[in-house]
């Protein structure tokens, strides 16, 4: 079985290790939010310009190997590369999502956050980025974790 945690933890690695400039989005943003919830995926907002980098090496390093045609929601304000990789041993999927930063997202790659994570630290979309993403998708999952999330920024979390 595929453990999702240890995937995150060699993605950040790799992404470390080729130099490219990423932040966490998603499920596992909103866990380091403060916000935990079950993901099966792993997001990442990176540049366009890393995006077929970040492909390839993930296929060579990680063994993210099928391809997805290009994804586009919210009129091309949201623009998604995903890559999948299965298990051998229990024939699990797991899917990583590239949300490239597009004109209409910058304000929401200029305002991630470093947060501390395993005594090291990764690059993450800050609250009110997430919620903006959240915003753009609308699906009953996102609304809800909008609600949680600005729930925790009226607290003072934020």
């Amino acid at each position: 079985m595929l453990d999702i945690y240890d995937e995150l933890r060699r993605l950040l690695e790799l992404l470390e290790a080729e130099k490219i400039d990423y932040a966490l989005c998603g499920g596992w943003a909103m866990a380091v939010h403060g916000e935990p919830r079950a993901t099966i995926d792993i997001d990442l907002l990176i540049p366009f310009e890393s995006s077929e980098r970040l492909i390839a090496a993930a296929a060579t390093t990680l063994d993210y190997r099928i391809r997805v045609l290009y994804m586009s929601f919210s009129r091309g304000v949201i623009e998604i590369r995903r890559v999948s990789k299965i298990d051998p041993d229990s024939g699990d999927l797991l899917s990583l999502d590239l949300l490239l930063v597009t004109p209409q997202i910058l304000p929401v790659w200029e305002s991630r956050v470093a947060a501390d994570w395993e005594g090291g630290e990764l690059t993450v979309v800050s609250k009110d980025g997430l919620i903006v993403l959240k915003r753009l998708r609308g699906s009953g999952q996102d609304l809800d974790d909008i609600k949680k999330l600005e729930e925790g920024i009226d607290d003072g979390e934020g």
